[in-house]
Order: C-alpha cells, then sequence, then structure tokens
C-alpha cells in the first residue's frame, strides 16, 4: 500500500526534482481544515498510481524554505512536476475527477 511520502526542505530536490516522471507534491500544514479535508483522497490517489505517480507532502510550518521558493500562499497547494519541472499547480480544496485530469495531463 503506497501513502504519499512525507518530504522536508532538505529531501526535497531528492524526492522530487531528481525523480524521473510525476510527481505531486501537496504543500498543507496541521492547522488547515482543507488540507486535512483532501488528504483521504491523496491517499487514494497514492495507491492507485502506485509505480506511475509518486505523492509526497510537504508540512509547511515545518519546512518554510520550499513553499518559499515556489510562491506558496494559500494551502492547500498542489504542484505537479514531471522529470523534476513544474507542469501544473492548484490553489485550494480539488475533487477527485479534476485531480485525476490533471495527473493523467502530466504523465
Amino acid at each position: 500500500m503506497s501513502k504519499p511520502i512525507a518530504v522536508t526542505d532538505a529531501t526535497f530536490e531528492e524526492e522530487v526534482l531528481n525523480h524521473p516522471g510525476t510527481v505531486v507534491v501537496d504543500f498543507w500544514a496541521v492547522w488547515c481544515g482543507p488540507c486535512r479535508a483532501i488528504a483521504p483522497l491523496m491517499e487514494e490517489i497514492a495507491e492507485e498510481y502506485d509505480g506511475r505517480v509518486k505523492v509526497v507532502k510537504v508540512d509547511t510550518d515545518s519546512n518554510p524554505q520550499i513553499p518559499t521558493q515556489y510562491g506558496i500562499r494559500g494551502i492547500p497547494t498542489l504542484i505537479f512536476f514531471k522529470d523534476g519541472k513544474k507542469v501544473d499547480m492548484h490553489v485550494g480544496v480539488i475533487g477527485k475527477a479534476q485531480l485525476v485530469a490533471k495527473i493523467e495531463a502530466a504523465l
């Protein structure tokens, strides 16, 4: 069973930028209600796309460097990477159909 991987400022480059293929990065915080609301969806996506898409989470409170670097102003924010390059971004809660469409476009 695949789960979203917790990524830090220190491991972001290795886990996301150096990863061949598609990565979805979920920028979130413990206190953020909408972030908690999409957490089960992110787990579902991690399982359904296991082996095809890497799903990672960045706690913006513990890791301020990467969110600042990518201009994260609101959370949840999802950034889609392909072969280390940012290809798409979504701010706010997202539905499964919209999320799947964005992932398929990034594959």
